[in-house]
């Protein structure tokens, strides 16, 4: 029998109400339907977006900050009003039908699962909050209008869904770069982050230190860079490969890499996340002796991709 419904004639056998039962199954399995285009610990559109649901996005973007192993779906109005709750749990009816929707939902997997659901619809007659374990409707947060849904969504996030486990290394490393990525797709320094749990803020956290680790994200950048199929730094590298010409074509290889690694320092420094100024003189030393040693292994990473199979 499939997972989902069995999951909901359990939690009904539990005592729990069919209403809100019903609803998280239909979430869940909504999430399913999109888990092979969704990655851990970011917000990702189910569909691509035309201009006026890409604002939205970008707004939202800015604002939802996620432990690393979330998953998170962005839908439009093509697909959120079509998610639509129990007619008879009226109090989980947040927009007119008709009315353009745009829904959050976000996933926390393992021994507590938990599942939310946002309404941020600026036509919304109750954006808000709905969560859900169990089967059972946890908590519910409205506010009168979008702005101050957008104020509230995180506090909202970070107090409710995020993992409560352990976090090890691999975590933290992908907490940091999906930050950063957003602050690469946004260009702005105000995009949200836990600086406790980021090794950018915390390099203790992965026993480094304020230096070292802006060329460990970095190398991180360019390694997920050259292993994603529709990133042109992965087509510029395959073109590189196809010159004939050992010595031109190190020549571009390490052009690239300088290219790729100074492009991603000017945004740290455009984006205020690094103060440059308020390096010693022994920072700036180890500054530009790991800028031309992360130039040397990014060139290394992209040789490397073609002769291990394109992976680095």
């Amino acid at each position: 029998m499939d997972e989902i419904p069995q999951k909901i004639k359990q939690w009904i056998k539990d005592g729990k109400d069919p209403r809100s039962a019903h609803w998280q199954g239909a979430l869940e399995a909504m999430l399913n339907i999109f888990k092979s285009y969704l990655e851990p610990g970011r917000l990702i559109p189910v569909q691509p977006l035309d201009e006026k649901d890409l604002s939205v996005f970008i707004a939202v973007m800015e604002i939802v900050n996620l432990s690393p192993n979330l998953l998170a779906a962005f839908l439009p109005p093509a697909i959120a009003e079509k998610v639509t709750p129990p007619e008879s749990a009226e109090e989980l009816q947040r927009i007119e039908p008709g009315k353009p929707s745009y829904k959050i939902l976000i996933f926390r997997r393992g021994k507590d699962e938990r599942i939310l659901c946002a309404e941020i619809s600026e036509h919304a007659e109750k954006p808000g909050v709905d969560l859900f374990q169990s089967g059972a409707l946890l908590g519910t947060y409205n506010f009168d209008n979008q702005q101050d849904c957008f104020s509230q969504l995180n506090k909202v996030i970070r107090a409710h869904i995020w993992e409560k486990e352990k976090w090890g290394q691999e975590d933290y490393k992908r907490y940091t770069i999906n930050w950063f990525e957003k602050v690469i797709d946004l260009h702005k320094g105000t995009v949200l982050v836990e600086k406790d749990f980021s090794f950018f803020h915390s390099p203790t956290l992965i026993k480094s230190n304020k230096i070292d680790v802006i060329f460990i994200l970095i190398l991180e950048i360019i390694k997920k860079r050259l292993n994603d199929p529709d990133d042109p730094l992965k087509n510029h590298v395959v073109k590189i490969h196809a010159t004939v010409d050992v010595d031109v074509k190190k020549v571009q290889l390490n052009d690239l890499a300088e290219k790729v690694v100074l492009e991603l320092l000017m945004v740290m420094k455009d984006c205020d996340v690094i103060k440059f100024d308020d390096f010693t003189d022994r920072e700036t030393e180890q500054f530009s002796r790991e800028s031309a040693a992360t130039i040397q292994k990014s060139v290394k990473y992209m040789r490397e991709w073609t002769v291990e199979g394109g992976r680095v």
